[in-house]
């Protein structure tokens, strides 16, 4: 369909390596986008450009910390010296470091979540998403426009066990998002989130069976996501399909949040 082409329009996604992220690369590369790809790792780099390509884009791997703002400046400065510009951005990069607040077991011990592991959950799932979005919107204002788009989560909109960092991190996606749209709109700028529910990602895929089979028993519709279900999503929000959509939340979950 016509409002859903996006030839030749510019994708920066953070986080593209696996998962979602490349699932995001080849949705958008099979109308014929450009896609800059960014990693912290480079692994997956051969792989990556040739997949794009063969879905039909144009592909631009970059190995970037995103938590790193003169790796940012430098990675996007690329981009709009290769192809001239940024029409939509993907901030799609997070990690997880999963512990209680605090345990205590049989014995008496007592754990607690490390500083060490908030600090580096915050700084790549929320500071992460606020420097590559500083960075790319001064592009877009020149631009005319564009689309940003945040990896949220269903956690973030009812909490979950062992995550208090990851939950704050996506939590805060959220009320960025919000305020974005409120700040860019004036610029033609869209700004929304995707709230991912339980997805088959190498993450989810290392969990024990169990723990997998009580996920899908809280999911209405019978099973875990798919990378390419959000990927969709993702598009669908990029095109002029969603033209009217600013500021949303859009949870991709399988009706979860009904389901528990």
């Amino acid at each position: 369909m016509e409002d859903q082409n996006l030839t030749g329009k510019i994708v920066v996604i953070t986080g593209a390596a696996a998962g979602i992220g490349r699932a995001t690369a080849l949705r958008f590369a099979t109308s014929g986008a450009k896609i800059a790809g960014w990693d912290v790792s480079d692994k997956a780099a051969a792989a990556f450009d040739a997949d794009v390509l063969a879905a039909g884009g144009q592909a631009l791997f970059q190995v970037v910390d995103v938590t790193d703002p003169e790796a940012v400046d430098a990675a996007l400065n690329r981009v709009v010296e290769e192809w001239g510009g940024i029409d939509v951005l993907v901030n799609n990069a997070g990690i997880v470091r999963d512990a209680q607040l605090v345990k205590k077991n049989g014995t008496g011990t007592v754990k607690i979540m490390l500083e060490e592991s908030w600090d580096a959950v915050i700084d790549v799932n929320l500071k992460g998403v606020f420097l590559v979005t500083r960075a790319v919107v001064p592009h877009m204002i020149r631009r005319g426009g564009g689309v940003i788009l945040n990896a949220a989560s269903v956690v973030a909109l009812n909490g979950n066990f062992g995550q208090t960092n990851y939950v704050a991190s996506k939590a805060g996606v959220i009320g960025m998002t919000r305020t974005w749209a409120r700040e860019l709109g004036k610029y033609n700028i869209r700004v929304n989130a995707v709230a991912p529910g339980f997805i088959a990602t190498d993450m989810l895929k290392a969990m024990p069976p169990d723990i997998l089979d009580n996920m899908v028993s809280h999911t209405p519709v019978g099973r875990v996501g798919t990378p390419e279900d959000v990927a969709n999503a993702y598009f669908w929000l990029a095109s002029n399909q969603a033209s009217f959509v600013h500021g949303a939340v859009l949870s991709v979950d399988g009706g979860i949040v009904i389901g528990t």
